[in-house]
């Protein structure tokens, strides 16, 4: 290859590896958010011990500063036109790809199996809501927050309070229905109406479920882990082939 050829694809392999970089930045500050878990459901995938949407996240965070890091390695051996260094760039981001990789497909794996429907979330609720095991404290805290801010009750609706039994239902079910989380509020946050809610009035209670909401906010979760860090890994793999080539040919 003459040298002006050379110097174009050491000029496509440096884009490249700048580019590269910024995703990596990208995918690092995205994977750091999801592991900061601002809607704070990390007990509902915790309990089940299926929190590797979460997992995933911590890999994504490690993948994503060494992706930016190894690429701003790789545009200085690719300066350097040195063979020893490219041989230690490509190996070094290989490694980091494979990781990367089981990052995005632990955290596409989780969301199918945890959200896949309501029942899994349906009975994690009715198992440990109102329990006063330390699990059960961060559920039921989980829950009222979640059905409080919604404006939602239970999984798919009010129903599934009586409808199914649950550690709820035999300590309160004698005097509640649902929760006082399901019940509408005024502007104080106050409930409106106790004594309708207690006694099921349907004016007074939240109708809807929640498992739309804790469905959405999972797959947002799940889309910036996997989905953007399947978009960082093709473009990495392209790098990296260009970067192969680069390689094969310096002396």
């Amino acid at each position: 290859m003459g040298a002006r050829a050379l110097t174009c694809l050491m000029c496509v392999v440096i884009a490249l590896n700048a580019i590269a970089a910024a995703a990596g930045l990208a995918l690092f500050a995205v994977a750091i958010w999801v592991t900061v878990d601002g809607y704070k459901l990390y007990p509902i995938s915790s309990v089940s011990g299926k929190d590797d949407i979460f997992a995933a996240a911590w890999i994504a965070i490690f993948t994503g500063f060494a992706f930016f890091l190894t690429c701003i390695f790789g545009i200085f051996a690719a300066l350097k036109r040195s063979r020893g260094f490219m041989m230690a760039y490509l190996i070094i981001m290989f490694i980091i790809f494979l990781f990367e990789c089981a990052s995005a497909i632990t955290a596409v794996t989780n969301r199918d199996y945890l959200i896949g429907n309501s029942n899994l979330v349906k009975k994690q609720m009715l198992q440990y809501y109102a329990d006063s095991s330390t699990q059960g404290k961060q559920i039921t805290q989980t829950w009222n927050r979640v059905m409080e801010q919604v404006e939602c009750c239970g999984a798919d609706g009010p129903a599934d309070w009586f409808q199914y039994n649950s550690t709820f239902k035999q300590m309160f079910g004698s005097t509640y229905i649902w929760p006082l989380s399901c019940c509408k509020r005024l502007s104080t946050f106050e409930v409106e109406d106790k004594e309708g809610c207690m006694v099921g009035k349907a004016t007074t209670i939240f109708s809807k479920g929640c498992f739309q909401y804790i469905e959405s906010v999972l797959s947002r979760y799940t889309w910036a882990v996997s989905w953007y860090g399947f978009s960082v890994l093709m473009l990495v793999f392209l790098t990296l082939m260009i970067a192969m080539i680069y390689y094969m040919q310096l002396e």
